[in-house]
Formats: structure tokens, sequence, C-alpha cells
């Protein structure tokens, strides 16, 4: 029986906020494309692609960051994405600590994330989700 979504972003948040690549990679289809946050912050233009690229991300996380942590509080599912509601707590240097609301959109195909994306503001993932072809 697959899981379900929240049972699934769960366990890919628990594994993000442990940096342990090899759970996440084994969540995520080898065609993985993530985009996200950090990439802004480090210079990144690209998205992180495959296991490789989700390697690079908790390296530019680590570099980044002194601490960076995700916490799911809802899960909509909206037919082959999730869009997920939540909090991310972050701090470094230059920016002192924050706690703020983010969301994320994730594409699943098979049981594996496909396609992540993060938004600083949550509004904008769900306007994303509302123009999003089914």
């Amino acid at each position: 029986m697959p899981e379900s979504p929240e049972t699934l972003v769960g366990r890919l948040f628990n594994a993000f906020n442990q940096r342990d690549i090899g759970q996440i990679v084994e969540l995520c289809s080898p065609r993985m494309e993530f985009f996200a946050v950090t990439a802004k912050e480090v210079g990144r233009g690209a998205p992180y692609i495959g296991p490789e690229g989700l390697r690079d991300y908790l390296k530019d996380v680590e570099r980044f960051w002194e601490e960076l942590l995700i916490t799911p509080a809802r899960v909509e599912r909206r037919d082959d994405r999730l869009l997920v509601f939540g909090r991310v707590f972050v701090r470094n240097r230059e920016f002192g600590i924050r706690d703020m609301p983010v969301a994320w959109i994730w594409q699943v195909e098979e049981g594996l994330f496909v396609r992540g994306e993060v938004f600083a503001d949550p509004d904008e993932a769900v306007s994303r989700v509302a123009r999003a072809p089914a």
C-alpha cells in the first residue's frame, strides 16, 4: 500500500533535518529537480538535479546556514502535486535567526519525489498550484 502524502513528506523532511543523504536519495527520483531558496543565496542559478544535485544542495546548506530546520504543518494533495505548508528555522551570521512560514510544492510519481520548489511566500505557492494545469 502506498504511503500517505503526509507520511512521505514527513520522511523527506526528517531525512533533510538529519542531513541523511542516503534516505533523501532513496525518497527521490534519479531525475529529481529541486528549486531551493538556498540556491539563490549561494549564487546558483540552476536547480539541484538528481542524486548529485541533492548532495550539492546539502553541501550548500551546510556552507551557508549555521542551522536550517524545516517543519511541515499541513499537506494538501493537488493531482500529482503536494502543497505543503510549514515553517523554516534558519540561522547564520548575516541574517541572524529567522523562524518563518514557508510552502513547498512537491511533485510525486510512483511514490518518489520528482520535483520540489520552496516558496518563502506561501501565497505564491498557492497561486502557482492554482495556475498549474492538472
